[in-house]
């Protein structure tokens, strides 16, 4: 137990602090195939492109104890682009939606006419159409657009931002915001529980509290002595706690594990799985609406090539393949200690476009939700790492297990022994 608190003096801090494990990104883009005709009304065509594999570091900082038995840190991501394990370089040219454009054309649906033959007057002006061909690098960190500064000028607030705009552009050399969750000092079943997030016991996105509530740990470790039940923790890209639940026990490397996966109710809408319904306004089950939290962008996240999700949204594209091999995410989990041994999270990025009457640059293109990219975040215990704690939170814990055994039989025996001498 003492090894597992977050505490300074246990084994597990150093690990919890500065993780030790070799995380990488794996960014796999969705090349539109056919632009022109997708502009006439046909249905998109897409290929998969990648994948783009980023080293990534994480580290604590701002570590802060308080008497309430938590502690409150930053989490710094640092990733570098590993060309050795991608298929393509940043430099490639990738043909996608013009996100801004696209999505700020959803947005402005309901605005006056007038504001919109305005827009579409400046969009022409600046020669913006429905698809562009940009880098890897340019749509994963950003690049230069006039779009923005119009977009502020003639509708003030609907973009909060200015500078360079890309999909990843606030997530590299950033945080994850200020978690304050419990040490275990005092209550080890709530160790890695969050307290806070950015100092909320909840988030205001959603339209219920029991969405709204911040559930779970902040998703690197959880208590100790876990059950094959369900896990929690809480995602600030998701804008939302997530459960995932059980599936199987296994092994890895000689550790036993629990592992859990996402339900099918994950991302379904609120009429196949009513608890869900305070994330709404909803589309088909297997995609969740998260515009409430990106600065009301039609976007929306899913599993990778809507995996686990109503097919009429496979269906709507050509060139998706879900399968749960390649699309499934997971975590096996050492029960014993709540450490994560193995994992792959992985989640799939859409843009809701459509004709939008007013601006001509939508042409007639059909309602669909867009698969723009998805990515998969992983890693695994190995090597020393591994070795390490195969012995001090597995092999040793075992040898006393067997140890009191012993004893104990050791000592039943003399009792024996001690009575039949008298």
């Amino acid at each position: 137990l003492q090894n597992v608190r977050i505490d300074p003096k246990s084994i597990s801090f150093s690990m919890w602090k500065d993780i030790p494990v070799p995380f990488y990104m794996s960014v796999y883009f969705f090349e539109v195939l056919n632009p022109e005709e997708v502009l006439q009304g046909a249905k998109p065509i897409l290929n998969q492109r990648g994948p783009y594999v980023y080293r990534e570091f994480r580290y604590k900082s701002n570590i802060t104890f308080h008497d309430n038995d938590t502690v409150s840190f930053l989490e710094y991501r640092n990733l570098f682009f590993q060309p050795d394990l991608s298929n393509g370089t940043e430099d490639e040219y990738i043909v996608v939606p013009n996100i801004l454009m696209m999505g700020a054309a959803v947005m402005m649906e309901n605005l006056p006419n007038f504001v919109k033959v305005l827009v579409s007057g400046a969009l022409a002006g600046l020669k913006q159409e429905a698809f562009m061909n940009r880098t890897v690098g340019e749509i994963m960190w950003g690049y230069e657009d006039p779009l923005i500064d119009t977009l502020n000028m003639f509708v003030p607030g609907l973009i909060p931002f200015k500078g360079k705009f890309g999909l990843f552009a606030e997530l590299n050399n950033s945080d994850s915001g200020l978690f304050t969750v419990n040490t275990g000092m005092k209550d080890i079943s709530k160790v890695h529980v969050v307290d806070t997030w950015n100092g909320l016991k909840k988030v205001n996105y959603w339209r219920s509290n029991e969405c709204n509530m911040i559930n779970g740990t902040s998703g690197e470790m959880w208590p100790p002595f876990m059950s094959p039940t369900s896990l929690e923790f809480y995602s600030p890209d998701a804008c939302r706690s997530l459960t995932l639940v059980y599936e199987q026990s296994g092994n890895f490397k000689g550790v036993p594990t629990y592992r859990f996966v996402a339900p099918k109710t994950l991302f379904a809408n609120g009429t196949d799985y009513p608890p869900n319904e305070g994330f709404c306004p909803c589309l088909q089950s297997g995609i969740q609406n998260v515009s409430t939290c990106r600065l009301n962008a039609p976007m929306f996240l899913s599993h990778p090539h809507f995996y686990n999700a109503d097919p009429a949204l496979v269906n709507a594209v050509e060139g998706l393949h879900p399968n749960k091999d390649q699309h499934a995410l997971f975590l096996d989990m050492h029960p014993m200690t709540g450490i994560p041994m193995n994992c792959s999270i992985k989640l799939q990025l859409n843009l809701y476009i459509k004709k939008v009457s007013g601006i001509i640059q939508t042409g007639k293109i059909q309602p669909v939700v867009l698969p723009l990219l998805w990515f998969a975040e992983s890693g695994s215990f190995d090597g020393s790492v591994l070795k390490e704690f195969y012995t001090s939170l597995v092999l040793i814990p075992s040898l006393l297990e067997y140890l009191q055994y012993i004893i104990l039989g050791l000592s039943v025996a003399l009792i024996i022994s001690a009575a039949v001498l008298m």
